[in-house]
């Protein structure tokens, strides 16, 4: 029997070193995650079972099921509008903007607020709409209101807001990267076969750019889908998102075998989107060839 060498040994143990801590932090957890949602609460314990009543639960109890679809719109809306917001200004930056340092200083000024607390990004919008907040004070200033509204925030179009702000920079990035490749003679190619803007956006920028767009619609619409900081800065009573239960769960509820399978339902959603998301990229780029 050959004995391996000692660079086979080198790499076996490179290799092990990632994978045992990948393995004790990410897939040990999810396994303990998914086997706990299979247990039965007997507070203030629980007891090691296998059943379902605890997805039962998740499926027929209205407040659960309201829930996850209020998130599911809530993390679509967000995500529609960061893409109305992202997309073009991440065209104007590539297409538009003729000097390298101007387009490099605003697309700075888009990513640098990644760089700060998101709490604090989240609170500024708690701030601007409330009753005493820059809306409602320049509202009064122009004469259009008497006295503060408090229309503006503790719902879920503050929520909206909120999150587009924070999560729009996911957004612009890999659009702007995509859109930013794509080879300046084809555009040329296309403007000298008499094609106009519209066109050449129809024909070459847009298919050409759908892989950016999927990629900033994933983390868009992951990421405000798991939010639980929004929810509870601005979203008042009819806010609460699937991380504000697993919190609860978690925590004041203390029924963590249905928090885990609550868990483990939101990781299934997540999976899917995942592969749909990857599923529409690989079919744009074969329409590519």
């Amino acid at each position: 029997m050959r004995r391996p060498s000692a660079s086979m040994l080198l790499t076996a143990g490179l290799f092990s070193l990632p994978l045992g801590w990948a393995m004790l932090l990410l897939i040990v957890p999810y396994l303990l995650m998914i086997a706990v949602g299979f247990w039965t609460r007997q507070f203030p314990l629980f007891v090691p079972d296998f059943q379902f009543g605890n997805y039962v639960q998740l499926v027929s109890d209205p407040q659960y099921t309201t829930v996850i679809l209020r998130t599911l719109k809530i993390a679509a809306m967000v995500t529609g509008c960061a893409l109305i917001l992202g997309y073009p200004l991440a065209y104007f930056l590539v297409f538009t903007i003729r000097s390298d340092r101007l387009r490099n200083l605003i697309y700075m000024a888009v990513i640098v607020p990644l760089w700060v607390s998101y709490l604090l990004r989240a609170y500024t919008w708690k701030i601007i709409l409330g009753t005493d907040g820059a809306l409602n004070s320049a509202l009064i200033w122009l004469g259009l209101i008497d006295t503060p509204l408090d229309a503006f925030l503790y719902n879920q179009t503050a929520m909206v807001i909120t999150l587009t702000y924070i999560f729009v920079p996911f957004m612009v990035m890999p659009i702007y990267s995509v859109l930013e490749n794509i080879p300046k003679g084809l555009i040329e190619a296309s403007e000298d076969l008499g094609i106009g803007p519209l066109g050449t956006f129809a024909h070459v920028i847009a298919p050409l750019s759908l892989g950016g767009v999927v990629a900033g619609a994933m983390m868009t619409f992951c990421l405000s889908f798991g939010d639980f900081v929004a929810p509870v800065l601005v979203g008042g009573p009819d806010g609460t998102m699937v991380a504000n239960l697993l919190q609860t769960q978690f925590g004041a509820a203390l029924n963590w075998p249905l928090g885990s399978a609550l868990a483990t339902l939101v990781l299934i959603m997540v999976l899917v989107i995942l592969g749909l998301t990857g599923w529409a990229e690989r079919a744009s780029a074969r329409n590519l060839r």
